[in-house]
Parts: structure tokens; sequence; C-alpha cells
């Protein structure tokens, strides 16, 4: 008895070529596909759609450029570079900007090399000497613009470096916003301390107080998704022993006070990733306390 015959095979045109039949079809969409058009699978053939299809699932995202990525560290650095160089071709700490961006928690007259407290502004003129404002009398601008001061270069230079370093992991982590809000609220925390802790003659500048907020804060962020913070936790370890045995001339209470806000920000933020509204609730609370901290600290000086 003869086998049963195998029916003909059954051709299409090609979805893509009309006057070619084919029969064979794609395994996933099921069009016909030349010899041309077919890619083979592990499973039959794909065709040229599919194949794409498949590529565009399956590419991994480009690693984002250091320099795409860190368009605020680098406006950032512009800005305190930006400031350094003014006052370094205006006189440096003897320019008048120099009085005006540094912070002093109460203003002082410099005459000579004697600093007299409680004297006006006429007064001090008359008698030949320098004024500067403080935050006390309403110079509380400071508070910030003591953060984007920087006199000498070797000082600008750590600080930037700092900042390039860390700033962009932080950005790309946080997001251009929060990480801008990191940035100024530790500032603003560091000088709140200096504010509080520090004696009343005294002149703080420089970006430390800041940057010790982004090592704060990139330390928290790397414990909390599981990364190797010892590398963070040793530099930062290392930059707390360099603040108290550094010299005079380093504020420990800009430091502290910086990464007591960059942790505290930091912490806000990572627990209201499901609830933004909490997070910038709490943000916006702490710069209140900030405020309240320095209102109270100048009825005090008052």
């Amino acid at each position: 008895m003869d086998p049963t015959p195998s029916p003909a095979p059954t051709f299409y045109p090609c979805y893509r070529h009309p006057d070619r039949l084919t029969g064979v079809r794609c395994q996933r969409c099921g069009r016909p596909v030349c010899g041309e058009c077919a890619t083979p699978a592990s499973v039959g053939v794909h065709c040229p759609e599919c194949v794409a299809l498949s590529n565009q699932a399956t590419r991994r995202p480009k690693p984002l450029s250091r320099w795409k990525g860190s368009a605020v560290t680098l406006s950032l650095g512009a800005i305190n570079v930006a400031v350094w160089a003014a006052l370094w071709l205006t006189g440096a700490g003897n320019s008048p900007a120099f009085t005006f961006l540094a912070m002093h928690p109460k203003a002082h007259c410099m005459v000579g090399n004697d600093l007299y407290l409680g004297i006006g502004q006429a007064a001090c003129v008359a008698s030949g000497g320098t004024f500067s404002p403080g935050v006390a009398e309403g110079a509380v601008w400071q508070l910030l613009t003591s953060g984007f001061t920087h006199v000498s270069p070797v000082h600008i230079f750590v600080n930037m470096l700092s900042l390039w370093v860390l700033g962009p992991q932080l950005e790309v982590a946080l997001g251009r916003v929060r990480f801008v809000v990191l940035y100024l609220v530790s500032l603003l925390a560091g000088s709140v301390a200096v504010y509080w802790l520090a004696g009343t003659a005294t002149t703080t500048l420089g970006a430390s107080g800041a940057i010790f907020g982004l090592l704060g804060g990139l330390s928290l962020l790397a414990w909390k998704i599981g990364g190797d913070v010892r590398n963070v936790l040793f530099w930062l370890g290392l930059n707390i022993v360099f603040t108290f045995l550094g010299g005079p001339l380093i504020s420990w209470q800009g430091h502290l006070g910086g990464l007591a806000g960059g942790l505290a920000v930091t912490a806000l933020f990572l627990a209201g990733r499901r609830n933004p509204r909490l997070a910038w609730g709490g943000v916006a609370g702490l710069v209140v306390l900030l405020v309240a901290l320095t209102a109270l600290r100048t009825l005090m000086l008052a």
C-alpha cells in the first residue's frame, strides 16, 4: 500500500518583495519572508522588523557621560571659580567684595592690625578703618555667599577637586534639582553652625561645608543601596580628622554643620521616595528651622 502523499507546499509573496514567492514565514509574526529578508534564529527565521524590535528590547543603555551628567556640578564649580578670580583681580582678601561676600557673625572694623567690634560704619570709615558688615546686623546673604568665596588658590583647588569627585555621582543618583538642594542646604547648615559656635570676630569662607554635606549624602546613599561604603567612609573620616588637627584656620563648625545638613537632606529624600511631598515638606521644614536658628542667634547678639 502506497504511503499518503505529503501536501504540496503553499507559497506566498514576500512581504517586502512581492515579486518573490516563499514558503518560509517569520517565527514571531508569521509574515512570509524570502531568503534575503530572513534572519536565522534559534527556532526558524525572523523578519527584519522582528529582529529590530528584539535588538531594541535588549540594547543596553549607553553609559552616561561624566560631562553630560555633571551640568550642575560644573555650574557650581564655575560660580566658585568666577568669584575667586574676581576677588583675586581686585585685591584678594583686601578686595571690597571680600568683606561683602565672606561671613562675619558681627560687624567689625579693622584699623591697621587692630580689630574693633560694635563700631558703626561711619565711625569706622572716619577712623581710617575697613568696615565689614555682619550677619547680626542684617548681612544674612553671607550665610550663602561665603560658601562661594575663596581667596587662596590651594583652598579653591582642593574644594573644587572634591566637588568634581563627589558631585557627578550624586547629581545622577538624586537628579539635578535634589542635588542643588543638597548642596545649598548643606552650605546653609554649615554657616548656621558657624554663626552659633564660632567667635563673633571670625571670618569664614569656602565651600567646605557644602563639600562635607556631599560626603555625608554620598555615604548615606551608598549604605542605603547596599553599596561598598568603606571608601567613602574612609575619606569622610580622614577629612574629619584633618578638620580638628589641621589648624585654627579650618572651621570645624562649618564642616560638621555641613555634614549634618547633608545627612539630613539625603535621609529625607530617601525616606520620601514613594511620597515626594513628604520629602520636600521635610526639607522645607529643615530650611525653616535653620532660618529660625539664625533669627534666634541674631536676637542673642543684638
